[in-house]
């Protein structure tokens, strides 16, 4: 996954610090905004497995931290609903000049009741995902336990969040109990897509009845089973990630192309610009592409590095048929594979006395109950796989139109 650390400033001037994830294998198509949970940060790895899913979907995905948290500047005790609510018109003004305006957002827990809002202001977007969303942001209020009154009588209190201490003013209490979000939710007009546990003990799944009651079609719920609020669990993130990818694509304007279609086994396609080429054996689809320091884009590995890939598959193959007819114990081959350029003297050539020659260079791990007898041949065999014996060969290349 490609990461850019960027920083870009809300309306009162406050840099916010943010990182977008892009898709490694292709140009993305979309582009997503992620809020995350009260007091958590872009950081949280929760957030990070959802990105990663979205990018192989190709979705590019800009996480931030609100103003005050992670490593964004401001001061958190300044801050309220409403102004999370203006740094995601901020990030969302950040991509639409930078790059391209976002297509998807996506919320998790207070988050999810701030996109909700932002949504509601953001004409390009076609979609909304909530996680674990409050229905109204006085929910969180819970949160700061027996400190309302202290902030109530003095203004402010030091509250205990998450195991960390925040600073909490009278005003964050008045804009929770103002924003009563609602009639945005009624008059969101984009898809909906509500994610929440039922064993959700920060944000009762009541919450997501509600969403799902007051959000006009279409929409839709998918319920997390199992999971906790911050989706502690890697396996639940990846759910989460991959549901989202799967039903954004309904909404978003996916690139229409061909399918790639050949007279042979294998198919290759090439534009006019860069070198990410298309592949088609047979009916699995593959792309190849050179580093970015040659002028590729790196979405794929290179001609080169797909040549060794199949010595090595071969080789594996090779030693485990062997292994298998001979009805010995090899569990499992591991193949690792360097390929590169170097120069010999060719004594049969006097006048081209500096040839080059291509090496690959194969360290091989056999793992199972096995005698150096049948070590020593299986290291025999490696180097009689057909692909490793056509690269020994003389080989005829018939190219024409």
């Amino acid at each position: 996954m490609a990461s850019i650390k960027i920083q870009f400033p809300n309306d009162e001037g406050v840099m916010l610090a943010a990182r977008l994830e892009l898709p490694v294998n292709q140009h993305p198509h979309s582009y997503a905004l992620f809020a995350h949970c009260f007091t958590c940060s872009k950081n949280l790895s929760a957030i990070r497995t959802i990105s990663k899913a979205l990018n192989q979907s190709g979705v590019a995905v800009l996480r931030f931290d609100f103003t005050g948290l992670g490593q964004s500047e401001g001061d958190f005790v300044d801050t309220n609903f409403s102004s999370n609510v203006e740094d995601l018109l901020a990030a969302a003004k950040y991509l639409a000049d930078n790059y391209e305006a976002p297509s998807l957002l996506v919320g998790h827990s207070l988050g999810g009741a701030a996109v909700l809002c932002a949504a509601y202001q953001l004409p390009a977007i076609k979609a909304v995902a909530t996680i674990g969303a409050p229905f109204d942001p006085e929910h969180v209020s819970h949160l700061l336990g027996d400190s309302i009154d202290e902030i109530e009588a003095n203004g402010v209190a030091m509250v205990n969040i998450g195991g960390r201490p925040f600073q909490v003013k009278k005003q964050f209490l008045e804009d929770i109990r103002s924003n009563n979000i609602s009639e945005k939710i009624k008059n969101l007009k984009k898809a909906l897509l509500i994610m929440h546990s039922p064993q959700d003990s920060t944000v009762n799944i009541d919450n997501a009845a509600r969403l799902y009651t007051t959000a006009k079609h279409p929409k839709s719920f998918i319920s997390l089973d199992g999971a906790d609020h911050l989706l502690s669990d890697k396996i639940d993130a990846q759910y989460v990630g991959d549901s989202i990818a799967c039903w954004v694509k309904r909404y978003l304007a996916l690139p229409a192309q061909e399918k790639l279609r050949g007279e042979k086994a294998v198919t290759v396609r090439l534009g006019d610009e860069g070198f990410t080429t298309e592949i088609m054996v047979r009916h699995h689809s593959l792309t190849a592409d050179e580093p970015v320091s040659v002028g590729g884009n790196d979405f794929g590995p290179s001609p080169y590095e797909l040549l060794t890939s199949g010595l090595g598959a071969c080789t594996a193959m090779t030693l485990q048929m062997y292994a298998r007819r001979k009805k010995w114990d090899l569990k499992e081959v591991k193949v690792h594979l360097a390929h590169f350029k170097d120069y010999a003297s060719d004594m049969a050539d006097t006048e081209n006395s500096k040839s080059k020659i291509d090496h690959f260079d194969l360290k091989l791990e056999l793992e199972g109950d096995l005698d150096e007898t049948q070590r020593t041949r299986l290291l025999e065999i490696a180097n009689k796989c057909p692909v490793h014996r056509t690269l020994h060969q003389e080989v005829a290349i018939n190219v024409y139109t």
